[in-house]
């Protein structure tokens, strides 16, 4: 799945951490007039392909969008097809991972998961905890508001018993109460399918990404349309609330 361990590759404005909301798994199913199973089982090639190419590309930390909290509402059979699905590759795909120094972690809501699927999820976390090459965190059962609601909450709960004063909670203290705590900042965020919106994806992770919209359904998004999105990330100027003048001035 992943290429092997080796020193990666050297590109201009490498992103730290990269979020791809994949999208489209259904309607390229459909329009080949398959069941949207297909679709989904047809995206695990794109899957593959991302992890190996951030691995060598030498990105820190790759966060994919499998399952959010909404999608909750889609037809039983096919939450179930996609669950069972979930479990197969991570059962199928955990070990070529963890040897190519890849470590996994998942965030979302995981106590909604099944019980064969919660174990297999922290069995992947306990044995690539020491891996150091990439994190490749899975969003599963996972909304933005979700987050920030639970934080809030856990922040409240402190405060009410005495383990924090309110005056002291802060950005960075927030960022720690989230699922995300650690992480980088999403420095490039990729959806593909051609629509353009988040989609509840990582709302305080993302407040200074570059966003990159694919018109590639996810079955179809490839290692040309993945470096299409480094190269448009690499173009960016990243200003943070400065002027151009400023930032061409501190390069200088």
């Amino acid at each position: 799945m992943v290429a092997s361990a080796a020193e990666p590759e050297s590109h201009p404005a490498l992103p730290r951490h990269v979020a791809v909301i994949m999208d489209g798994n259904g309607r390229w199913a459909r329009r080949r007039a398959l069941p949207r199973q297909a679709g989904h089982r047809a995206g695990i090639k794109p899957v593959r392909m991302t992890v190996e190419q951030c691995a060598r590309r030498g990105v820190e930390t790759l966060t994919l969008f499998a399952f959010s909290s909404e999608n909750w509402r889609r037809p039983r059979e096919e939450v179930s097809g996609l669950m069972s699905l979930f479990l197969d590759a991570l059962e199928r795909e955990i070990a070529e991972l963890d040897g190519n120094g890849i470590r996994v972690r998942f965030i979302g809501d995981l106590d909604k998961l099944g019980t064969p699927l919660r174990h297999a999820v922290r069995a992947a976390e306990l044995r690539t905890r020491a891996n150091t090459r990439m994190t490749l965190v899975v969003a599963v059962a996972y909304g933005g508001r979700w987050d920030i609601l639970q934080a809030a909450r856990n922040l409240a709960a402190d405060a009410a018993a005495g383990r924090v004063d309110p005056a002291d909670i802060d950005e960075k203290l927030f960022a720690n109460s989230l699922a995300t705590a650690g992480l980088p900042s999403v420095d490039l965020l990729i959806r593909t399918g051609g629509e353009k919106r988040i989609s509840n994806f990582l709302l305080w992770d993302i407040a200074y990404s570059e966003v990159c919209f694919s018109d590639l359904l996810w079955p179809d998004f490839d290692e040309a349309e993945l470096t299409v999105a480094f190269d448009f990330y690499a173009k960016r100027q990243r200003r943070f609330g400065r002027t151009g003048e400023q930032i061409e001035a501190v390069r200088c």
